[in-house]
């Protein structure tokens, strides 16, 4: 089991300088120790006065913007607000949508009615739906667009007078996502959402949600430092977020005025994005379009305090609402799922390498508790990454381990009924080692099959006139 995470802070003073780990925190009452701690360090380096109180009392009477309000963080965050301070003004929720109908029907659907707000329901009771309507306000827009893409001007009107805190959660995380669409969201998106929370009026915090692998695949330690303007992880020069733009659609015109489908448009689109992001040095399109947006967040924001948190690989609960709600299959549960119905029996990989996973409710834990830090400090962008290899690495021996003792005492049913039984997994450390297995285990099987297969194909025809051999048939 992962033991709680640490938040490291990068030193203003020494930005080369990983502070060490001071405070664990789980839930949200115990991460008020945290921000007594983050208080002593910043009043250290000057960088906000020692008056912050607890966050409880933060959050009370605030009014709160979130994007992306059906994805796993933001649904994790609204139920955790909810749940201990339902003094909270309001909260904001911002989910693609045309109109406010087709919002309400996707956030029935797709956040309310999740197994993730029991918790709620039980404290609540019937008094539960009078909560959401007190509470949550929908707006349907889209970040991709100028000012959110919002219709509803008196809603916009609204929002810019009353929201003290805006957090940017909306993403798309497909590694291999159409160029047009990451750039939309993940960069250009950032930017406006941005855009938005400084023409607010009384805004304390802006937080940005990112991820720790801007930083793309260079091994040893990441730094908590921005990116600037044009900043590429393999030097090559030339990176202008405007060129990229230019270069998107323009390849875009063209395919259409080529009348290409609809799903060649698509490949050619996924296809770009790569060839952009390994360009410079970024291993696919999602973590390109996250590092274009934080570039052009620190560049945008003027005097407006920022905030940026980059999680690692977010896995399912760790406490709270209750352990082990996760939605969909996310990041390494794919292979979980592989394992358990046995149908991942190796695995090409270091069984001594550290793969960096944080349970949700402690990424969610931390984007309260630097939001709440950092909401009278005037102006600067603070990033911080939210792991665990740093403080405790699960590596890829526990997962093998892990797996097996947890599928061997309670194993997959299959569609058949019966359980799945598994063996420990094969890690091969090489290619070569790999490929041995693999020619073993089924090629070797394979060319058995096809010789017998032939042989008894000729024997079967060998008395109606015809043979089979090398892949021909002659005729006797």
């Amino acid at each position: 089991m992962l033991s709680l995470p640490r938040v490291y802070i990068n030193s203003r003073l020494q930005p080369h300088i990983f502070l060490k780990p001071f405070c664990q925190f789980v839930s949200l009452q115990r991460s008020v120790l945290l921000v007594l701690l983050l208080l002593i360090h910043f009043s250290l380096f000057n960088i906000i006065p020692m008056e912050l109180g607890s966050i409880l009392q933060f959050l009370e009477n605030k009014s709160i913007l979130v994007t992306g309000a059906t994805g796993f963080l933001a649904k994790i965050f609204l139920e955790k607000i909810l749940r201990v301070q339902p003094n909270v003004k309001k909260l904001y929720l911002l989910l693609r949508a045309a109109d406010a109908k087709v919002a309400t029907h996707r956030f029935h659907n797709e956040v309310i009615a999740k197994d993730l707000f029991r918790v709620l329901k039980e404290k609540c009771g019937t008094n539960l739906n009078s909560i959401f309507s007190e509470k949550t306000t929908l707006v349907p827009g889209d970040i991709s667009l100028e000012n959110l893409g919002l219709k509803d001007s008196n809603l916009r009107e609204e929002m810019l007078k009353e929201l003290d805190v805006v957090i940017n959660l909306a993403a798309t995380t497909n590694f291999d996502e159409r160029y047009d669409v990451a750039l939309g969201i993940n960069t250009l998106g950032a930017k406006n959402v941005l855009n938005f929370a400084k023409k607010c009026n009384k805004l304390k915090v802006f937080v940005h949600v990112s991820t720790a692998y801007v930083s793309g695949e260079t091994p040893g330690l990441s730094l908590e430092k921005s990116y600037r303007m044009g900043e590429t992880l393999n030097g090559t020069s030339g990176l202008d977020i405007d060129v990229e733009k230019k270069v998107m659609e323009q390849e875009l015109n063209e395919l259409q005025a080529e009348g290409a489908t609809e799903d060649e448009i698509k490949l050619a689109m996924k296809d770009l994005g790569l060839k952009r992001a390994k360009m410079y040095g970024w291993p696919n399109t999602y973590v390109f379009t996250k590092a274009m947006g934080e570039m052009l967040v620190d560049d945008s924001k003027e005097n407006l305090s920022v905030v940026t948190i980059r999680p690692t690989i977010v896995t399912s609960t760790y406490k709270e609402p209750f352990s082990g709600w996760a939605e969909g299959i996310r990041t390494i549960d794919s292979l979980a799922v592989g394992y358990g119905k046995g149908r991942l029996t190796c695995f090409l990989g270091d069984l001594n390498a550290v793969i960096d996973a944080i349970p949700a409710d402690m990424v969610v834990n931390a984007i309260i508790v630097a939001m709440v830090a950092h909401a009278k400090q005037q102006s600067g962008n603070v990033i911080y990454q939210v792991g665990s290899s740093l403080r405790n690495p699960l590596r890829y021996s526990d997962l093998q381990d892990y797996g097996y003792r947890y599928f061997t005492k309670r194993p997959w049913i299959n569609k058949d009924g019966k359980p799945v039984k598994v063996g420990k997994i094969n890690v091969m450390d090489s290619m070569a080692s790999f490929h041995r297995y693999m020619a073993i285990r089924y090629m070797l099987p394979l060319k058995v099959y096809y010789e017998t297969s032939t042989y008894i194909i000729f024997s079967q025809n060998i008395y109606t006139g015809y043979y089979y051999l090398e892949g021909t048939w002659f005729k006797n």
